[in-house]
């Protein structure tokens, strides 16, 4: 496999969603929202209700899952233009014709998916934790974040969970043929997340670091599964007799 190959690729891909309004926005407003939304929630509690932040402090391991979360949710629109999009619009066939692997194509449309996901992601993350810290240092009296928690919730546990949206979202691109289509199936992705965050305000699995290294543990055995489905999926025979 060529190094530079995929890269090209997702140079190609790059270029071609920064004239998705959706996908910008997609990027642009769910981190937004929480970056700015929770630490408002917690200013509101603290100065309005009288909340102390010792009490809050066991709800901010689920305020950050809640980046992984949208982690897992921001690929699943990207991943459909990417490979639902040129599906439809049939301009994958010529990408085929040049000397590049299937491995290549798929490991470049991947990067162009998982890098603006996770970069946004980031950011919003960045963004949350300045503003907690702002808030809570008064009270608590030294920095909450960065902790250990945050490292394994941004660093290992949301960059799975992107791949896990991406590596299905090529595995849901052979079997439909409508990008909303494909949207909504993969907005489906994020319910095992989703039970997860219930679960931890039920306290039935706390959202604490030991249980995220297991979840994120799960995480990479499932990784490697569908990476071995979906690159079964993502073939040159599939891709120009059955994707049509």
């Amino acid at each position: 496999m060529s190094t530079w190959m995929p890269w090209t690729i997702a140079g190609k891909d790059f270029k071609v969603l920064k004239r998705k309004r959706t996908i910008i926005y997609t990027l642009i407003v769910f981190p937004l929202v929480l970056a700015v939304g929770l630490p408002a929630l917690v200013w509101l509690l603290i100065t309005k209700d009288g909340v102390q932040t010792g009490n809050m402090l066991p709800y901010f391991n689920a305020f950050d899952f809640l980046f992984i979360i949208i982690a897992s949710l921001i690929p699943t629109s990207m991943a459909s233009y990417n490979f639902v999009g040129e599906k439809v619009e049939k301009s994958l066939e010529p990408l085929l014709a040049t000397p590049v692997t299937d491995n290549e194509i798929l490991l470049g449309k991947s990067i162009a998916s998982f890098l603006p996901s996770m970069a946004a992601t980031y950011l919003g993350g960045v963004i949350y934790m300045i503003l907690i810290d702002i808030i809570t240092r008064h009270q608590l009296g030294y920095l909450y974040y960065p902790n250990w928690s945050a490292v394994v919730f941004f660093l290992l546990a949301a960059p799975l969970a992107c791949i896990f949206s991406i590596e299905l979202s090529v595995i849901v691109s052979a079997r439909v043929t409508d990008i909303r289509a494909s949207q909504q199936f993969g907005r489906l992705l994020i319910l095992p997340f989703a039970a997860i965050y219930v679960l931890g305000e039920i306290n039935i699995v706390p959202l604490v670091t030991s249980n995220l290294l297991i979840i994120s543990a799960i995480l990479i055995i499932v990784d490697a599964i569908l990476f071995f489905i979906s690159r079964s999926t993502f073939n040159r025979e599939e891709i120009l007799t059955k994707w049509k």
